[in-house]
């Protein structure tokens, strides 16, 4: 095992040592004033004209190679932020520190937290290229966009009239044999709901849940792999236990981002003091069955339970929701849907519309739930998001839609993709995989304002993204770069 001191070592050498400087900047989505100061810097340094629109999107433009200045101009895409994702028991400020990254045999991966390959890789590419001296191409202009992982607000607010790319490339896909020409659109769900709190019962103890150890992942990319959402794993015991139990709940955190399949959660809860032996046994079997129920697939699950400290009760005894409205907000959580909703009809093993459960709060009588819905089809997307708003009783809650992004269509006849898959077959004998893919990316929203520039989504192979079992193969990132340096000498 190796640290990230002999990354930049690596091959090659001019992706592994920008990704290396990249990622020693904080870049946490919506916080990325630390990482946009060091792209400006670093496009100025080269000499090259170097903008900034109004939300915070940076333009690099860098003129054609001798001998390709009538070729047509290319934008080279990607984005600046990361999803910030940390093990339980990781001491990490995404605002302050950098990531600490090792390698571990053919793969790169960070310490405990999410590595920032997504979308790292395409920045670090697209950086190694604007640097280089030896690289044929013609005239070439990096976009670099903000906010992708929370909202695509960079790709909403971009500049108009901005670009100049005939072609526009993106670099946010995450398996190396794959040529992406179409993805899903999304929505944010967010259902809110204040609760009158109920004295608590006149004799109670205070238990707490704690789940983790969960393999969590993307969102989109992942979300048909069956893997453990924690909210409703805790979820199911709750309904168990109030089924049975007088109890009532105080707290819920479970997930910390829309676009991550959440991991952890923490539930706070009174139980009778009449009823604890009962409920001590009951728990502990159905505790033990969860996890059973989930060995196979997630085989690093721990749920906790655990009575809570007795100063826990001090000063908010009135803080708890009563035991009815305990059953009612479990009944809730679980009417919400999560995973997939369709497949889609056109293409093969691509889902087509799903809901993730992301995140569950409840603090002092206040409660939220967020979810993401996405879909490469736009009445589909509509049609889960408004069902699940329905499911909502709208005397107790609120269910705001928002942050819509539309989905990329696939258009298979474009010449870029026959260039691309030419190109492919001719270094790697053999044929790539045509895909479209149900992660959010930014050329529905790109396309949308640049109808006519025909677009490719490629990267080398990522793993775990959104989680902080994230890594990026080594060997891959060598056929991307060598792939990526022939596509950008042949386009005309």
């Amino acid at each position: 095992m190796s640290t990230h001191n002999n990354i930049s070592s690596l091959e090659p050498k001019e992706i592994w040592a920008s990704f290396v400087a990249l990622n020693a900047i904080p870049r946490p989505s919506k916080k990325e004033e630390k990482v946009m100061a060091f792209i400006l810097d670093f496009g100025v340094s080269l000499g090259l004209e170097t903008l900034q629109d109004l939300v915070g999107n940076i333009l690099i433009r860098k003129p054609a190679t001798k001998g390709m200045e009538q070729s047509s101009c290319v934008t080279l895409q990607a984005h600046l932020d990361m999803v910030h994702q940390k093990n339980d028991d990781t001491v990490f400020d995404f605002e302050t520190q950098g990531i600490q990254m090792e390698v571990v045999g053919d793969w790169v991966k960070a310490k405990g937290t999410t590595l920032g390959a997504d979308n790292g890789m395409g920045v670090a590419a697209i950086m190694a290229v604007l640097k280089s001296v030896d690289i044929a191409h013609g005239p070439l202009e990096a976009l670099f966009t903000i906010d992708e992982e929370t909202g695509m607000t960079g790709a909403k607010g971009l500049a108009s009239g901005w670009l100049h790319g005939r072609y526009l490339l993106n670099l946010d896909t995450e398996d190396d044999d794959e040529i992406s020409i179409g993805c899903a659109g999304g929505i944010d769900i967010t259902a809110f709901a204040s609760f009158e709190l109920s004295p608590l019962l006149n004799a109670v103890q205070m238990f707490e849940i704690k789940l983790s150890g969960l393999q969590g992942g993307h969102s989109g990319m992942d979300i048909h792999r069956g893997f453990g959402n924690a909210n409703l794993i805790v979820n199911d015991l709750l309904l168990l236990f109030t089924d049975r139990f007088d109890l009532q709940l105080y707290s819920i955190k479970g997930g910390s981002l829309r676009n991550a399949i959440p991991r952890e959660s923490v539930v706070q809860f009174l139980v009778p003091t009449t009823q604890l032996a009962s409920f001590k046994a009951f728990a502990a079997v159905h505790i033990h069955q969860s996890i059973k129920q989930w060995s196979e697939k997630e085989q690093g699950l721990v749920i906790d339970l655990h009575k809570a400290p007795e100063n826990e009760l001090q000063g908010n005894p009135f803080l708890v929701l009563s035991i009815a409205d305990t059953k009612l907000l479990c009944a809730q959580i679980k009417a919400v849907h999560n995973g997939v909703y369709t497949m889609s009809a056109s293409v093969p093993d691509l889902v087509e519309t799903s809901n993730n459960l992301a995140k569950v709060n409840l603090l002092a009588g206040k409660f939220q739930i967020d979810c993401l819905c996405r879909s490469s089809v736009e009445r589909s997307k509509m049609d889960l998001a408004n069902k699940i708003r329905d499911n909502f009783d709208v005397a107790i809650f609120e269910v705001i839609l928002s942050g819509d992004y539309p989905g990329w269509e696939p258009k298979p006849e474009g010449t870029l993709l026959a260039l691309f898959k030419a190109k492919y077959e001719e270094m790697f004998q053999e044929s790539p995989r045509i895909a479209a893919c149900h992660a959010g990316l930014e050329c529905g929203l790109l396309g949308k304002q640049y109808p006519e520039m025909e677009m490719i989504s490629f990267g080398p192979t990522i793993r775990g993204a959104h989680s902080p079992d994230e890594k990026v193969n080594i060997s891959s990132v060598q056929k991307f770069w060598s792939y990526f340096i022939a596509i950008l000498k042949v386009i005309e």
